[in-house]
C-alpha cells in the first residue's frame, strides 16, 4: 500500500494527483501546514518535516516531482509517462522539472513573505521581486501552451501535473489573473481531468475527516 502524507493545495498534491490519473490504491494522511510547526510527532517519520512524503514499501520518497516520474514509471505502461525513446523524452524530463525548480520556487517565497510569515516579518519588496521572477519564466508556458493543449509529446503527461501544480499555486496566491490567454485556457484544460478532480474530492474528505478548514 502506497501512503502519501500531505497537506492541503501543498506540493504534496502533485503525487496525489498523479495516484489519481493513475487509478493506484493509497492511504493519504493529512496534516496541517506546515507539520514541522503544527504537528511536530511528524519529525519522527520524516525528520525533514517536509511533505510530501510517500512510502512505497521500503522506497521512501519526498520530491514531489521526482514522486510523480517514480509513479508514472513503476505503475506503467501509462501514457502519462513519456518513454526514452520517444522524440519529447528530454522535454518531458525538463517540463517535470521546470514545474518545481523554476514556476515553484519562486512562489514559495511569495508564500512564506506575503502569508506565512509574522506581519513584522513580511517583505513586500520580496514578495513583488518574486512575482514578477515567477510571471516571467510562466512566459515559457505561454509560449508552449499556444497551439498545443499540453507541454510535450502531444498528450496530458506527469509533467503537465507538475507544471499544473504550480499554477494552482498561482491561483492560491492571487497571480493567476495575470496569466496570458494560453496558460490561462491550459489550467483550464487541466482543472477538467477527472484525475484532478478526484484529488481534490480525496484532499476535501481527508480534510474533512480531520475537521481541517479546506484551503480552496
Amino acid at each position: 500500500m502506497i501512503t502519501l502524507y500531505h497537506c492541503a493545495r501543498a506540493r504534496s498534491f502533485r503525487p496525489l494527483w498523479t495516484l489519481e490519473e493513475l487509478g493506484l490504491t493509497y492511504e493519504l494522511k493529512m496534516l496541517p501546514f506546515p507539520p514541522r510547526v503544527f504537528a511536530k510527532e511528524y519529525l519522527g517519520i520524516n525528520p525533514l518535516g517536509t511533505i510530501p512524503l510517500m512510502l512505497d514499501g521500503e522506497i521512501r520518497m519526498t520530491e514531489s516531482a521526482a514522486i510523480a516520474q517514480y509513479l508514472v514509471t513503476k505503475y506503467g505502461p501509462t501514457p502519462l509517462a513519456v518513454g526514452i525513446d520517444e522524440p519529447d523524452y528530454g522535454a518531458f524530463l525538463n517540463w517535470l522539472h521546470f514545474g518545481e525548480a523554476t514556476l515553484t520556487f519562486p512562489q514559495a517565497l511569495v508564500l512564506r513573505y506575503s502569508k506565512l510569515e509574522p506581519e513584522e516579518r513580511r517583505h513586500p519588496q520580496v514578495v513583488e521581486d518574486y512575482s514578477k521572477f515567477f510571471l516571467g519564466r510562466l512566459r515559457m508556458i505561454e509560449t508552449i501552451t499556444t497551439g498545443n493543449d499540453y507541454v510535450c509529446a502531444g498528450r496530458f503527461t506527469a509533467a503537465d501535473i507538475s507544471v499544473g501544480y504550480a499554477l494552482l499555486l498561482a491561483n492560491r496566491l492571487g497571480l493567476a489573473s495575470q496569466f496570458g490567454p494560453s496558460v490561462t485556457a491550459y489550467w483550464a484544460r487541466l482543472q477538467q481531468r477527472e484525475g484532478y478532480l478526484r484529488a481534490v474530492e480525496s484532499e476535501n474528505r481527508a480534510g474533512d475527516a480531520l475537521g481541517m478548514a479546506r484551503r480552496f
